[in-house]
């Protein structure tokens, strides 16, 4: 079996990926800060005949995303795919005119550090067995740049950029890289294009079809249509 690691992890977009990708046979490792969230998610996820763990840590605490880690690996051994798409920040979205140092340093550690943090974690493994997966979840102020939300556009180009890197590297040595840039916001249990559903059911597609680096979801999303 499998191990499906989901940093950030949420009840609509972590939720879902964590059934979909767990029916499919992944045992799966949910990292957030909040344990009574975990808690149920991990419940209601073995209710459904799916193996799972929670592991507390903050994205911002390295020796917390450190510990979560070390737990993983003991619990459920090596760590076949890595999804990151925390919700970060402690900062209500920053237009660039008032953007300050400090917000703009705590998007970037909260989105770019922390990925790198978790990346690093798994990476190394990964490369000596030549096969693991790393997804990325990000709005699509990644792409096209968001001035009323300046300090996460600015974070989230960053993330790409090294997302980007990533797949150029890796791509060669059978390490799957992908990046899928939602310009929707998530409303659980309405079946259309907003459902976390469908965007569990599409990284899944992405994932078991080899479908490297980055798409735009919903597609056809521009500039014009940014809200996330």
């Amino acid at each position: 079996m499998k191990t499906m690691v989901i940093v950030g992890a949420g009840k609509l977009l972590g939720m879902s990926l964590a059934r979909q990708f767990g029916k499919h046979n992944f045992q799966i490792a949910l990292v957030a800060r909040n344990e009574n969230k975990l808690s149920e998610m991990k419940s209601e996820l073995e209710r459904e005949g799916i193996k799972a763990s929670y592991h507390i840590a903050d994205i911002y605490n390295k020796d917390q995303i450190t510990g979560a880690f070390r737990e993983i690996y003991k619990t459920h051994g090596e760590v076949d795919l890595l999804e990151f798409s925390p919700t970060a920040g402690h900062y209500r979205p920053v237009p660039v005119l008032d953007l300050q140092v400090e917000q703009a340093e705590d998007a970037f550690i909260g989105n770019v550090v922390a990925a790198i943090r978790c990346t690093n974690v798994v990476l190394s493994s990964m490369l000596k067995r030549k096969s693991g997966a790393l997804l990325f979840t990000t709005g699509l102020s990644a792409i096209y740049p968001n001035p009323q939300m300046a300090d996460s556009s600015i974070a989230k180009a960053g993330l790409r950029s090294y997302i980007s890197n990533l797949k150029n590297e890796l791509t060669q040595k059978n390490i799957f890289v992908g990046h899928i840039s939602l310009g929707i916001f998530l409303r659980a249990g309405t079946g259309g294009l907003d459902d976390p559903e469908s965007v569990a059911k599409l990284w899944y597609e992405k994932y078991s079809e080899n479908r490297y680096g980055e798409e735009v979801y919903p597609e056809g999303m521009t500039s014009e249509t940014v809200i996330r």
